[in-house]
């Protein structure tokens, strides 16, 4: 069984007892939230697909921590101008384990 979820924007597949990394929510580490646009829910052999969401479908997540993404290295570069700026930028995530789908 797995389910197609609209988590903060991003579609997110997922399965029981699975871990996703999403961009950050709010909720502390040990904290369930619920999301309840599901787009899709797989059940075995049956595919249900909503318009754009299903009814009374949603799925329960347990928050495992809040780590950062990888460093990301930006340049700015002006040509024959002796400039150049070098930035960084680090996604905020969040880890979410799946408890149940419900459809």
């Amino acid at each position: 069984m797995y389910a197609i979820v609209n988590i903060n924007g991003n579609q997110t597949r997922v399965e029981p007892n699975a871990i996703v990394t999403v961009p950050r929510v709010k909720g502390e580490p040990g904290a369930r939230l619920t999301f309840d646009q599901v787009m899709l829910v797989s059940n075995g052999d049956s595919i249900t697909v909503g318009k754009p969401y299903l009814k009374g479908a949603s799925v329960a997540f347990e928050v495992v921590d809040h780590p950062r993404g990888e460093k990301i290295y930006v340049m700015k570069f002006k040509r024959r101008r002796d400039f150049s700026r070098r930035t960084g930028h680090r996604s905020e995530l969040t880890r979410l384990k799946v408890s149940a789908i419900q459809a």
